[in-house]
């Protein structure tokens, strides 16, 4: 079918409760691993790149493989921008044809965020393109985006409510206590933090950093209103580790697709577990 927005995907998620997950690509494989995912479970799905996958693997060839892949499948795919600091990134993600963009001007001063993320929304709207928008800080490493825990900030309440009223974004990240890239130890999010986002925004909310969260507070998360989960870092995880116990195995083999094809499956069942935990299976 073809490719859907991020707020139609997130219309439904309110309505029955549940998260979306979105999973972030880097190449042939992880969208196939994707895809194939959403399908196994009957969910609706994003497919996200960011600024770093992107440069990796080009935006025309990111582009052409997810509409590959959503033309081949029933279930709802969404193609997202995630973390468009570069405005004019932004600009390409949409001429280029993604149905939603994310974009992250937290590191900004309050005032500057609204105003960049609103010039974004005015484009996007236009277009019929969705718009994620950030407030506060997530720490740890995702490709350029570094934010040391020292320097993450827990998203305001009060600046929430004023950034989603002056910019009209779709849905909003949050930074309530997870992080980019592996955790050293167990997160601790703050959840009343979280429940008084919601109740002062009434907005679809995002987590970013949900790698390595345990599934009991991603439920709980979803439970409050977060209504799109990122999930990268366990994909990637896990892919590796079945491409090292390949070679391990043969270290003769030559063949790509005798060691690509393993780790395809593992971030495909990876992928399986966390929609359920989201709720969006049979959602579709």
């Amino acid at each position: 079918m073809p490719l859907v927005t991020l707020a139609e995907v997130l219309k439904k998620a309110e309505v029955e409760s549940f998260a979306v997950g979105a999973f972030n690509c880097n190449n042939m494989e992880i969208v196939q691993a994707i895809v194939e995912a959403a399908e196994a479970e009957a969910s609706p799905v994003v497919i996200q790149a960011s600024q770093g996958a992107l440069k990796y693997a080009g935006l025309d060839y990111i582009v052409a493989l997810v509409r590959a892949a959503a033309s081949s499948t029933r279930v709802p795919v969404v193609l997202h921008l995630d973390h468009g600091t570069d405005q004019q990134q932004v600009w390409q993600a949409l001429r280029a044809g993604f149905t939603s963009v994310m974009v992250d001007g937290s590191r900004l001063p309050l005032e500057e965020n609204i105003s960049l993320t609103r010039q974004v929304v005015e484009v996007a709207r236009a277009m019929g393109v969705s718009v994620e928008g950030e407030l506060g800080r997530i720490g740890g490493t995702e490709d350029h985006v570094q934010v040391a825990g020292w320097e993450a900030t827990l998203t305001d309440p009060g600046e929430a409510r004023r950034f989603v009223t002056e910019t009209g974004v779709d849905a909003l990240a949050v930074a309530i206590g997870t992080a980019h890239g592996p955790y050293r130890g167990v997160p601790r999010l703050d959840f009343e933090r979280l429940k008084t986002i919601r109740e002062l925004t009434g907005i679809p909310l995002v987590l970013h950093g949900s790698s390595g969260v345990p599934d009991e507070d991603i439920r709980r998360a979803v439970a409050l209103g977060v209504r799109k989960v990122n999930i990268d870092t366990d994909i990637r995880m896990a892919f590796v580790k079945k491409m090292r116990e390949v070679l391990a195995t043969r270290p003769e083999e030559i063949d790509p697709r005798k060691v690509l094809g393993p780790a395809r499956e593992a971030a495909r069942e990876v992928i399986r577990h966390k929609m359920r935990v989201f709720g969006s299976t049979g959602r579709a």
